[in-house]
């Protein structure tokens, strides 16, 4: 009797494997074709978003692209398991608690990804400009969801939080197409002064990236210990700021030696005094 009760059950749980098998299986074959299908779509969509925004809007380019992606996966994901039978109220449900659970755990990826739409909307800097933040200089390369990735101008890649980005002070360098070049000559006292001044209006004028508006300033800035120093101010298209700068120091040495300007370097005295007896 044991035995053939055993092979009843055993016949039993079969039949209703074979049921599920073949009740399930069709749904959990199409869910499988459709997944694949679905990120095969979704990935060759963001390829094609991505290569028409590079041109249009390289800023917005990368954040949207991440963003984009990040929400049509997880709404195939949602289609997957109501195919399989999932009931989607309850795996919405799923989401949102787990969802909430790691936007507990990841605070600080949350602040990062609102420091990037902050940015975004009232764009502060933009792909291609020149910054100065979190101690680093260099040129924004991209704005990702989470991080902002800056190359420095000695080719170093640097990637920086949007959470710190969007609360911090920062400098924008490229945010005008003009910049002011602030350069300072010394000369000894016994230099003429005016001569001195001559020279460098000379050479400002001389030079074609140098703007006529405002009008260039060469004025004595200070009385330094061991010399005059003349302020100068030229402005420039901010692309060719410092050529203009190396440049133009160059240029001054070579002009006040032959013009016989001397350029004092700090010195000192020192008196000896003989002790007496």
């Amino acid at each position: 009797m044991d035995n053939l009760f055993e092979d009843t059950q055993a016949t039993e749980l079969a039949n209703q494997a074979m049921e599920m098998t073949i009740a399930y299986a069709p749904k959990l074959l199409l869910a499988l074709v459709t997944l694949f299908v679905g990120l095969w779509i979704i990935n060759r969509f963001v390829a094609v978003m991505d290569s028409k925004l590079s041109a249009k809007d390289p800023t917005l380019n990368k954040f949207l692209c991440g963003l984009v992606s990040i929400i049509l996966k997880i709404l195939l994901l949602i289609s997957v398991a109501s195919m399989i039978g999932i009931a989607t109220t309850s795996f919405v449900a799923l989401v949102g608690a787990a969802g909430l659970a790691v936007g507990l755990a990841l605070q600080g990826s949350l602040a990062n990804f609102a420091g990037g739409v902050l940015i975004l909307i009232f764009k502060p800097f933009k792909v291609g400009d020149a910054i100065e933040a979190q101690g680093f200089l260099g040129s924004v390369n991209e704005i990702q969801i989470l991080y902002t990735v800056i190359n420095t101008f000695d080719n170093r890649r640097i990637v920086i939080p949007n959470g710190a980005l969007s609360n911090a002070s920062l400098v924008n360098l490229s945010a005008y197409d003009t910049r002011r070049c602030d350069m300072t000559f010394g000369i000894s006292y016994s230099c003429d002064i005016d001569k001195a001044k001559a020279i460098c209006k000379r050479l400002i004028e001389e030079d074609e990236r140098s703007l006529t508006d405002p009008a260039p300033l060469v004025v004595v800035g200070a009385l330094g210990d061991s010399s005059v120093d003349l302020t100068v101010r030229a402005w420039v298209k901010s692309d060719v700021l410092w050529p203009y700068f190396w440049d133009m120091q160059e240029k001054v040495k070579k002009a006040f030696d032959a013009e016989g300007i001397n350029i004092p370097f700090p010195q000192r005295d020192v008196h000896l005094y003989q002790a007496k007896d």
